[in-house]
């Protein structure tokens, strides 16, 4: 499969694709199953809410997200990656309350209902801000009035202020996006989209962030 941006490490393939919650894992010192525990708890999902991930990856997250649902409550996650796509399947095929659907995240779509939450987890800086902008326009169209668009990533940060322990793998590992997403007023841009009430929690040293944004009613 081509990639869309050729710039961005978004887009994961082939071996990659195939072992990225063990390499994520390892990348992370085994630290990142714990972080993105408590970062899901701290969406306080609701029994019956109807979520919606962007960038669904192999299923880590949506099977998370699910252990706080009701059997009323619904995840369906989107995801272009057919390697991906497979272990999402795998993972998540006897869970009744749980789907997986290749769909594109940067291109405008129309989906049957609206979504109490929309969650999307280390993949919104890798996209051109243009693309972005989109992506805010899906989440807003997709979900409730009401209801919360939720962006897991980094927070806002001059990298050069940065200590050299995060500076260093930042500046290696990630694409000329991420480092234009950092300097962005992202609450600032959410507003001018119809986004209110925001919410911040933050990791590793204020270096990552929790954002929860409600669609104005």
């Amino acid at each position: 499969m081509r990639k869309f941006y050729p710039e961005s490490k978004v887009e994961i393939q082939g071996f990659v694709a195939k072992f990225y919650d063990s390499l994520l894992n390892y990348a992370s010192f085994g630290k990142y199953t714990s972080f993105i525990k408590k970062a899901i708890n701290l969406m306080e999902i609701k029994p019956d809410d109807k979520i919606l991930d962007f960038g669904a990856g192999t299923g880590r997250n949506s099977l998370l997200m699910q252990k706080y649902l009701s059997k009323k409550g619904e995840i369906l996650g989107l995801e272009i990656s057919e390697l991906m796509i497979a272990q999402f399947y795998n993972k998540t095929k006897k869970i009744k309350n749980i789907e997986i659907k290749n769909q594109r995240i940067d291109q405008p779509f129309v989906l049957e209902k609206k979504y109490d939450k929309v969650f999307i987890s280390f993949v919104f800086h890798g996209f051109p801000f243009e693309i972005q902008k989109n992506i805010i326009s899906n989440a807003f169209n997709a979900l409730k009035e009401g209801g919360e668009f939720i962006i897991l990533d980094f927070n806002e940060f001059v990298i050069n202020e940065t200590p050299l322990y995060f500076r260093i793998p930042f500046q290696i590992i990630e694409c000329k996006y991420a480092f234009e997403y950092v300097e962005r007023d992202w609450k600032k841009i959410l507003t001018e989209f119809g986004f209110i009430e925001f919410k911040e929690r933050f990791f590793l040293r204020n270096h990552l962030r929790l954002l929860k944004a409600v669609k104005k009613i």
